[in-house]
């Protein structure tokens, strides 16, 4: 094992995430934004959900022209989230519930706003950013320069996101503006970034999700030079401060485990690994959707053979030097609960996620079937293009009162429109109905959490690629995932001829002669 060597903190393996978006998870005082404080008032919930990590959007000072990934201060909390007392009371309230608290680093570019660009914009040889003099041609993420300084700087995303200089990777004589990544700017960025996760860890932060964390270093064939930096920042990390851990915006775990990160995300934006568990190809009905048939697709139409080809490929590649991490959705990308698949149909969903051995993380208001909602304004460069992200990041349902118990603001402050159906799921009504999703899914967080076999580190064999997917952890424990609306079978010599005690089981019938999955159904049994 080539990384065999690297500290992995004790908790990360056993880490259930619970991703939460903070304009729209609670608002405590009646402006129709959620804030920290809303959050702590919510901490009994998530104690009693299961979860034991929460990773929060990033929350920072900004103009959120990007909902906040527009940071004009990373070392102060945004005003309309409360103040940095709010987001160290937050982490002390949440330790007292055995919860740890990890915040969002955006690290490749800055608000146009942060004093650091407004001093570089006025400043000639201050290269904390990336400036060119003159283009030959217009291209989009050149950005002409207000300031005295005159010339161009570059964007990562929108205009108002000037790109941090971490260098290039290579030269180029046609763009003699090009810095290598030892230049004075890059190696002030490099230190920055040090500084400020210090300032958080040393507040008690557990760790940082890192914002595209690929795209620092530019002209980078392979990720060589950004990978030796995150590397260097692992070194440091697990030497300062080895209880903390980095979750990485890559979306290519192979390649970013192996370079530094403890975590890497299966991400929609990189292979099919993760849309062909559970895109559907709804186009217009959530972003980032591909078109193509996913395993969780109402009508059967998908395979697990992608998924388990990428999950391989990550595997042998992180040797042992971190964990993939598995969302059910996140603020870019569409929610489970989506087009034709409904909250009825998600529980199998759920089941594999949460017996994988890779790190689930669950969006916040998944657990309860949130619905993606199409066609909402848009807010805060919610809309990217085509991808009408606003869609998975309404307000969190929690009751039957006023605006769901989200907020006491009139309905039109609100941050996005709450989901207007009759129907629509709330935290109340899953905990009064046992046999609600609510259930399923802490039912299945308790068992994971309970039962080692079923956590990161315990071995997992396919019985069965198709409907029914199949397998073991552990070799004490057998799952049987039905993610399409037909019944499925497989014949049960596949099982080994061992007794099975149910443990969570949702319309799974195991006989001598088969395993009948009914459909969209799960189970999960302790081979005895």
């Amino acid at each position: 094992m080539t990384d065999a060597a690297r500290h992995i903190p004790s908790w990360l393996p056993d880490a259930v995430l619970y991703q939460i978006y903070p304009q729209s998870f609670s608002d405590s005082n009646g402006d129709g934004v959620g804030d920290l404080p809303g959050i702590v008032e919510r901490l009994d919930y998530l104690s009693w959900l299961g979860v034991n990590t929460l990773w929060l959007s990033p929350c920072f000072s900004s103009e959120f022209g990007d909902a906040g990934y527009d940071v004009a201060d990373y070392l102060t909390v945004a005003p309309r989230y409360g103040t940095n007392d709010d987001a160290v009371r937050l982490v002390e309230e949440a330790r007292r519930r055995d919860i740890r608290v990890m915040l969002d680093l955006v690290p490749g570019h800055t608000s146009h706003r942060h004093p650091w660009f407004q001093h570089s914009a006025q400043t000639p040889g201050d290269d904390r950013y990336i400036w060119a003099d003159r283009i030959t041609a217009p291209v989009r993420e050149w950005i002409p320069n207000q300031g005295a300084r005159g010339g161009f700087y570059r964007a990562n995303f929108y205009p108002i996101q000037p790109a941090l200089n971490f260098g290039y990777a290579r030269a180029d004589d046609a763009e003699p503006w090009r810095q290598p990544v030892d230049a004075e700017g890059p190696r002030a960025n490099r230190a920055a970034l040090r500084e400020i996760m210090s300032y958080w860890f040393d507040r008690g932060i557990a760790g940082f999700r890192v914002d595209m964390a690929a795209s620092l270093v530019k002209d980078d064939p392979g990720k060589v030079e950004t990978g030796k930096l995150w590397g260097e920042m692992r070194e440091w990390i697990d030497r300062a401060y080895p209880d903390r851990a980095l979750l990485s915006e890559w979306g290519d775990p192979k390649t970013s485990i192996p370079a530094g990160f403890h975590s890497d995300f299966f991400l929609h934006f990189i292979g099919r690994g993760l849309r062909s568990l559970w895109d559907n190809g709804t186009g217009s009905q959530g972003p980032w959707a591909d078109g193509q048939p996913c395993y969780f697709d109402p009508d059967g139409k998908g395979t697990m053979a992608t998924f388990l080809d990428a999950w391989e490929e990550a595997r042998v590649a992180s040797d042992g030097s971190g964990h993939v991490a598995l969302p059910t959705a996140n603020h870019d990308f569409s929610r489970l609960t989506c087009g034709p698949r409904t909250r009825d149909m998600v529980a199998p969903a759920f089941a594999f996620q949460l017996t994988w051995p890779s790190l689930p993380v669950v969006y916040y208001g998944d657990e309860i079937g949130m619905r993606y909602l199409p066609g909402l304004p848009e807010k805060e460069g919610s809309q990217l293009g085509t991808e009408a992200r606003q869609g998975s990041r309404t307000p969190m349902q929690w009751d039957g009162t006023v605006n769901a118990g989200f907020s006491s603001a009139p309905a039109d402050q609100l941050y996005l429109p709450l989901d207007p159906a009759d129907d629509r799921p709330t935290v109340a009504a899953g905990q009064a109905d046992p046999d609600s999703l609510l259930h399923h899914v802490r039912r299945l967080i308790h068992l994971r959490r309970t039962t080692p076999a079923l956590r990161t580190a315990a071995p997992v064999q396919v019985l069965h690629r198709d409907y029914p997917f199949v397998y073991t952890r552990g070799e004490t424990h057998l799952v049987v995932i039905n993610g399409r609306q037909e019944p499925a079978t497989v014949p049960a010599p596949i099982l080994g001829g061992g007794a099975l005690r149910p443990l969570a089981v949702h319309g799974v019938d195991v006989t001598p002669t088969e395993v009948r999955a009914a459909g969209f159904s799960c189970g999960v049994y302790e081979i005895v």
